[in-house]
């Protein structure tokens, strides 16, 4: 699609479209993100957080003297901004601005009601997440969802979990280590073996009341297209397993940046010192401000110090050396036309994944046509959704 704001700033551009696509489920009001990012000025993340700081706390105020369903309504939108606020802060994990925003997300959302909140035994602590019920009596299916790189549990309720409970799913979302609640309560930072992260989450879904144990499935979203097949392969009481958008090689995203073969990048990210990887990286971010963000963020939720430590540490998600080939169930992945972060070649990674896919197999793309050929197909939620759940019901 055209980006219709900051045409010279894809990642400003893109979490701008991601804010439109929210208000399908309630998430956003158009007329209120194209106000705010009229205050806005590319590539200036104090000037973001501000203009979304202003507006969420407008709607957190407005919200206080309103009706129960007004102020639904406005605390749902209010949760979006807020979190929208600190999103490119993270370069300077200190910033006071960044768990001012983040909890008061947290707290709109809970107040609005939509979901359960739920505390997932893990490892000695627990993750946070939700869970939606579906009306009626009697087992029903249920998909288990979590997100990728940047996003929250929160957000989840405007990408699916809405959605599912309408279609008759259970629907259980989590953050796991390295999303926002694991990683500002407990500091857990982002882990490659996603098996351990899903395999306590299967367990106690299976407790809860209602689901049907012969029908749960697995939805991971952004970097979760990585995650969510890599824990499939090791998990198998997952009955199916949905990518958005697919991803095969999370390093790809960053490799394909670099002038070096793939070992070459591993080795030089991994040395004690290399001054020209480091210097390609300082020229990197200047020129593309998706790098920029990329690497700001990467260092706050991998604990690197440095760009080239994130680089490094972000190479180990991949599902090479056999890993997609060991997943046994349904399998659907998802494709975006024009991806920002997996696109760039004529093999992109939803691709790449569906080619190394043992298991029976879909891939769906997503297009510009439809609004919907951007990364994860925020521009198109409804859409996405629609399609993703009649999958899942054909394939249960």
């Amino acid at each position: 699609m055209k980006q219709l704001m900051f045409p010279e700033d894809p990642q400003f551009w893109f979490e701008t479209l991601r804010l439109f696509g929210h208000a399908a489920y309630g998430g956003s009001d158009f007329g209120e993100v194209v106000a705010a990012a009229s205050n806005v000025t590319a590539g200036d993340y104090d000037s973001w957080h501000d203009a979304y700081r202003a507006l969420a706390d407008r709607l957190y105020a407005e919200a206080a003297d309103a009706g129960p369903v007004t102020a639904r309504d406005l605390l749902l939108r209010a949760s979006t901004y807020y979190f929208s606020a600190d999103f490119f802060l993270h370069g300077d994990p200190a910033d006071p601005r960044i768990a001012a925003a983040y909890d008061r997300s947290v707290e709109c959302f809970r107040r609005a009601g939509v979901a359960e909140p739920v505390e997932i035994p893990y490892e000695g602590t627990v993750l946070l997440g939700y869970l939606y019920r579906a009306p009626g009596a009697g087992p029903k299916p249920l998909l288990i969802m979590h997100s990728g790189f940047d996003g929250s549990a929160e957000e989840l309720h405007f990408m699916g979990a809405a959605a599912g409970a309408e279609r008759g799913y259970h629907v259980l979302t989590f953050d796991g280590p390295g999303q926002p609640s694991a990683l500002r309560r407990e500091k857990l930072v982002f882990r490659p073996d996603w098996e351990n992260v899903v395999t306590p989450v299967v367990d106690f879904a299976l407790k809860l009341d209602g689901v049907d144990p012969s029908r749960v499935a697995l939805l991971g979203v952004s970097l979760g297209g990585e995650l969510a097949p890599r824990a499939a392969a090791f998990e198998p009481r997952l009955a199916a397993l949905v990518a958005v958008d697919g991803v095969y090689d999370a390093g790809a995203a960053v490799t394909q940046m670099l002038p070096w073969p793939r070992a070459e990048i591993v080795r030089r990210a991994r040395a004690a010192e290399d001054p020209e990887f480091d210097a390609l990286l300082a020229a990197g971010r200047e020129a593309s401000p998706t790098l920029r963000w990329a690497c700001d963020h990467g260092r706050y939720v991998l604990g690197a110090a440095t760009d080239r430590e994130f680089v490094a540490k972000y190479l180990e998600y991949t599902l090479e050396d056999g890993v997609a080939e060991k997943i046994t169930c349904p399998t659907l992945v998802c494709e975006a036309a024009d991806d920002l972060f997996f696109g760039g070649s004529q093999e992109t990674e939803p691709r790449r994944l569906y080619a190394h896919l043992n298991a029976p197999k879909t891939l769906m793309t997503f297009t510009a046509e439809e609004g919907a050929d951007a990364h994860c197909h925020v521009g198109a939620q409804r859409l996405a959704s629609g399609r993703i759940y009649d999958w899942l019901d054909r394939t249960f």
